[in-house]
């Protein structure tokens, strides 16, 4: 089924917010504690968090298959590369190429953006996305661990794309 991809205006980021909160709490338990992911949900993923990082220049887009909405992503444009920021789909979309797909859209932005390529974050122990990045031909160039506070860190991976 073809994708399309719907750049999020103010009047979709409750919308956003609401699929984002979904697809975190039932994506990453196992990977990360219950209360780290509603601590990152409403530090990252909540509508004034998402609103403050549309101003500061992010872009994110709902993903729909269809009519259904699927999944979302996010990017943020930077001095040489594109920042893949959020990448998901809802559960049951997942093994079914969609994830290929959207990073083929991000891939396309950050060719008509002039970027070089497209980079990301993802938790080291997320070791079915890291697959499926390296399948797509990102190459991880660094770990890095980062405080984001409350006594949480993200200990990722980044992964660089060129495009």
């Amino acid at each position: 089924m073809e994708l399309t991809f719907q750049q999020v205006t103010d009047t979709e980021i409750e919308t956003l917010a609401a699929l984002a909160d979904e697809i975190w709490h039932e994506f990453f338990p196992g990977i990360i504690s219950d209360a780290q992911v509603d601590y990152m949900v409403e530090k990252f993923q909540s509508a004034p968090a998402m609103r403050q990082q549309i101003a500061e220049g992010y872009r994110y887009y709902l993903v729909y298959a269809g009519a259904e909405l699927i999944g979302y992503t996010g990017v943020h444009p930077e001095e040489e590369l594109l920042f893949l920021s959020k990448l998901y789909l809802k559960k049951q979309h997942r093994g079914h190429g969609y994830g290929r797909k959207m990073i083929e859209f991000v891939a396309g932005l950050a060719r008509e953006l002039g970027k070089s390529g497209v980079y990301l974050t993802v938790n080291r122990y997320n070791e079915n996305t890291i697959a499926v990045y390296h399948a797509t031909g990102f190459e991880t160039v660094r770990t890095q661990v980062a405080d984001i506070g409350n006594g949480y860190v993200m200990d990722d991976y980044v992964m660089q794309l060129a495009v």
